[in-house]
């Protein structure tokens, strides 16, 4: 995947920093235990703009059958593995090789067949997705701007996107930075609280894309609910996406 034209957007430094934590994603009390726990918040956002996109049967355990979805910035392969058994051809692209590798062995072992690559979305030339999802990877690209506009030529026409990403605020720095990587929920140096983005911020980068932004919906947290949908955006938001 290489294309002198298409803008980078990966940062070396956060490829590294993935990939350092491909081992240990898949352990749900390991390094990666907070993304076990916003998982099934995400995949219920997803499955209610799913039902709400194509109509059909909302007890269906595979409504995506038949579709083509698409992760970017896939990790090792948590959204990835339940999108397939939803029913739909999965395509996981991620900037960590040691990712995609841990990836392909947990997909295998699975018995799921999901194509894996390695490289940057804009240029992969990968088009014609009903399903485009990227989950917490924009706060960590080198410009979103381009990541967006890379973003948008993946979605096939009548197609559904998925965006979610922390906002910028006071409470999202003092819970998700100095709070969660201090007691070691999240490792040290995972978040950059200067390029996290607010929902004005992702509307204006969407519109410039040709893209419409739905009303986003918080990520809340709690002691008593964990993380949950929430009506508070502060600290990280959920939404969903389609072409103008």
């Amino acid at each position: 995947m290489s294309n002198a034209t298409s803008p980078a957007t990966i940062r070396p430094e956060e490829a590294a920093h993935f990939g350092q934590l491909a081992a240990d994603w898949w352990n749900p009390k390991g390094s990666s235990a907070m993304l076990h726990r916003l998982n099934p918040v995400r995949l219920g956002f997803i499955r209610s703009v799913i039902d709400a996109h194509w109509p059909g049967d909302s007890r269906s355990a595979r409504p995506l059958a038949g579709k083509r979805a698409l992760d970017v910035g896939c990790g090792a392969g948590l959204l990835c593995e339940p999108l397939a058994r939803l029913g739909a051809a999965v395509t996981g692209v991620d900037a960590a090789a040691e990712n995609i590798a841990a990836a392909s062995a947990h997909a295998a072992g699975g018995g799921l067949s999901i194509d894996y690559r390695r490289g940057e979305i804009g240029a992969s030339g990968l088009s014609g997705f009903d399903l485009v999802c990227s989950m917490e990877v924009i706060e960590h690209v080198a410009d979103k701007a381009a990541f967006v506009a890379a973003l948008a030529p993946t979605l096939a026409p009548g197609g559904l996107m998925v965006l979610s990403t922390p906002n910028r605020t006071a409470k999202s720095k003092w819970l998700m930075i100095k709070a969660a990587e201090r007691i070691g929920m999240v490792p040290r140096g995972t978040h950059h609280w200067d390029d996290f983005i607010t929902p004005d911020e992702l509307r204006d980068l969407l519109d410039g894309a040709g893209l419409v932004m739905g009303d986003p919906q918080g990520i809340g947290f709690s002691p008593l609910k964990g993380l949950h949908l929430s009506d508070d955006l502060a600290l990280n938001y959920i939404v969903a996406v389609t072409a103008g």
